[in-house]
């Protein structure tokens, strides 16, 4: 006999509004102009509305256009855009996110809505060489999901563009780029059955053990060779790639100001017929009544939504220029050591929301245009007691290779020993990390005679 129970557990789920916001938050504001071009076209409620406000009005007309989200009248409701600045910055050339691009990639999949939440949380936690960097079980524990349904899901990710993206480590991300390619023979093999013996270089066992020729297996090197090991590094642009800032930081009477590009975000309200439509007592239906106030809640969590991401990108940013003074005011090549949680602890916010308001991202500044995640990096300590930002660390290993006698270039022990003399105390496996990241290949293919 089956036997009823009841039990009580917590959940965390993220409500309609909350999606949304996030949707919005990670858009820069060339995708958020299309986005509400979407909704007005999706919305009747929405329309557009005339900016009739004179400059030296802004700030009475803000006040007047104060948001109150728990009202019931159905009052006008209009994007807080503060249309602060009519330039749009001259276009850069940009090099495409390949997380973006995975993202795109898996809106346009015909998947359940919870498979798509599960391959958008994925996404997110890829590295920038294209790995996975977090472990299938935490996103499991985390998305209240099978481990089989987060393989799947992964499996499915690894094969979409760039392939091996979303890969757990280099055999599993060379294996799923053959898998694309088509390619299920030698090199395949090799890779799924042998990658410890090929990766160092044993061919003679690797030959008897797959009973391969020395042509056969030259040819699979070589087809393994022209394989990406880091695919989220790079990916190739055209001349029409380009971005536009979405922060300028000017100087105003000697002090920078902050302000979003947002001149071409037009501004909303909610429509004045419709909401009379819905006041009314006569002249409807119930059921165009009931799609009426749908519509209506869609709207004005929609506009909360865009005042939201506003007001969360305004605080991140302004938060960077508090903890990197001094490359704000001029001295470029002094950023200190910052990561995402620096940010997220000083505004309360969780890490997540910090990483989708800095990808993609860009602010002008006096000295340059820069991605907001150039301005995070971790730190060391020198033996002086300095704390400085692994990037001048990697700038002085740089300039150290740069400077070597080619005919015996310097090992990663005799690279750790010099750093150290100049006081930068970092170990032999640190050099070689940051020599990968700088794509400094090994001191015996620097050699020339």
């Amino acid at each position: 006999m089956s036997e009823l129970r009841q039990t009580f557990e917590q959940k965390l789920k993220l409500s309609p509004q909350q999606f949304l916001q996030t949707a919005l938050l990670q858009l820069n504001s060339l995708a958020l102009e299309g986005r509400i071009e979407e909704e007005l076209a999706e919305n009747p409620l929405l329309e557009l509305t005339e900016n009739t406000v004179e400059p030296e009005e802004d700030g009475e007309q803000n006040e007047e256009n104060e948001i109150d989200w728990d009202d019931d009248e159905y009052e006008t409701i209009r994007s807080p855009q503060s249309k602060s600045t009519d330039r749009q910055g001259m276009p850069l050339p940009a090099t495409p996110d390949p997380i973006d691009r995975l993202l795109e990639q898996i809106s346009l999949l015909e998947l359940p809505a919870e498979d798509k939440l599960i391959a958008e949380e994925i996404a997110w936690n890829v590295d920038e060489k294209g790995y996975l960097a977090t472990d299938v079980e935490i996103l499991a524990d985390r998305l209240d999901a099978s481990l089989g349904d987060i393989e799947r899901l992964l499996y499915l990710i690894q094969h979409l563009t760039p392939p091996g993206i979303g890969a757990r480590n280099l055999q599993e991300c060379l294996a799923a780029q053959l898998e694309v390619l088509g390619e299920d023979g030698l090199p395949l093999v090799i890779v799924n059955g042998h990658f410890d013996d090929f990766a160092n270089r044993r061919f003679e066992k690797l030959k008897q053990h797959i009973g391969c020729s020395q042509e056969e297996l030259n040819d699979a090197k070589e087809v393994i060779a022209h394989l990406n090991p880091k695919p989220g590094e790079g990916s190739p642009t055209s001349e029409a790639d380009y971005i536009l800032p979405d922060f300028f930081i000017e100087e105003v009477d000697g002090e920078l100001v902050i302000t979003l590009n947002d001149s071409n975000l037009p501004d909303l309200q909610i429509s004045p017929v419709y909401r009379d439509m819905l006041r009314s007592s006569n002249g409807s239906d119930a059921q165009t009544k009931q799609f009426l106030r749908q519509k209506m809640e869609s709207a004005k969590w929609f506009l909360q939504a865009v005042q939201s991401r506003q007001v969360t990108m305004m605080r991140v940013m302004k938060t960077i220029m508090d903890l990197q003074p001094e490359f704000f005011m001029g001295d470029t090549n002094r950023l200190k050591p910052m990561i995402l949680k620096d940010v997220a602890d000083r505004i309360e916010m969780d890490i997540s929301t910090v990483s989708r308001v800095t990808r993609g991202k860009y602010v002008q500044t006096p000295f340059g245009t820069y991605e907001l995640k150039h301005f995070f990096t971790e730190g060391m300590t020198t033996s002086d007691g300095e704390e400085v930002s692994t990037r001048i660390v990697k700038e002085k290993l740089k300039t150290i290779v740069e400077g070597e006698d080619k005919s015996h270039p310097y090992s990663d022990d005799k690279l750790a020993e010099i750093m150290m003399n100049k006081g930068y105390p970092i170990a032999r496996r640190t050099v070689a990390k940051y020599r990968e990241q700088l794509r400094i290949p090994v001191a015996r293919l620097r050699r020339e005679l």
